[in-house]
């Protein structure tokens, strides 16, 4: 299942992410996965939580921000949940990329059995209407 958490930028939404990502090492059996751009989350964090700088494995774009989850998910199979901060920071603002990346997370996460969250600094009338995901606004 993918959420997307979206609200303008100051809304809360990473304050959110941090509550729930470490609700979910609390709860989970497996492994927690925190994608963010920078490392301004690391104190914020359980020491629990995965935590891992898109910008150390110079991510940019859906395709390659969907092939390091996917790869993610395949070489360890016990994540049980993964965060995404500052989705548009990483892979760019294209709506339409955004969506297509979104439904493809969707398979990907029905077949690992992850919950996958995306951040998504936005409003919701600004969103495609055809995106497949949960959608909880700040």
């Amino acid at each position: 299942m993918v959420t997307l958490l979206i609200g303008k930028k100051g809304s809360g939404k990473t304050k959110r992410l941090i509550e729930e990502a470490n609700a979910a090492v609390a709860a989970s059996k497996g492994s927690v996965v925190v994608v963010e751009k920078g490392a301004k989350l690391t104190y914020d964090l359980t020491h629990k939580a995965r935590l891992v700088d898109s910008d150390a494995y110079k991510i940019s774009g859906y395709e390659m921000l969907y092939g390091f989850i996917s790869g993610m998910c395949a070489g360890n199979y016990d994540i049980t949940d993964i965060f995404v901060d500052s989705t548009f920071k990483i892979a760019g603002d294209d709506k339409a990329a955004l969506a297509e990346f979104v439904t493809k997370l969707n398979s990907l996460a029905d077949e690992a059995s992850t919950a996958i969250t995306l951040l998504i600094s936005s409003a919701k009338e600004d969103l495609p209407a055809d995106i497949s995901a949960t959608l909880e606004e700040m």
